[in-house]
């Protein structure tokens, strides 16, 4: 795999790692550790970026490695990142909060 392959997909697990911390610092009454929100923010982060890389057109990683990415690229994977570690972290938080 090279490097233009694997960019995308660091940039949308550390977006996803970021936006999984910002949701699991504002929902404190999950009582998540930090385990459960690194992971869960770099996975949705991922998933995220896929998912808004191909509703967008761009295909996501694979698509962005084959014809080079762009702003438009960079900035769905950051964006997609975010919101997919966002949202998954959020609906761990409310799974482990009812669970416990």
């Amino acid at each position: 795999m090279s490097v233009d392959a694997l960019l995308p997909i660091i940039i949308q697990v550390i977006s996803g790692v970021v936006g999984g911390q910002a949701v699991g610092a504002a929902i404190k009454t999950a009582a998540m550790g930090q385990l459960p929100k690194l992971l869960s923010g770099a996975i949705g982060g991922v998933a995220g970026g896929q998912i808004l890389g191909a509703l967008l057109g761009g295909g996501g990683a694979a698509a962005d490695a084959a014809t080079g990415g762009g702003l438009g690229g960079l900035l769905g994977d950051v964006l997609g990142g975010a919101g997919g570690g966002a949202l998954l972290t959020g609906i761990v938080g409310a799974v482990l909060k009812n669970k416990g």
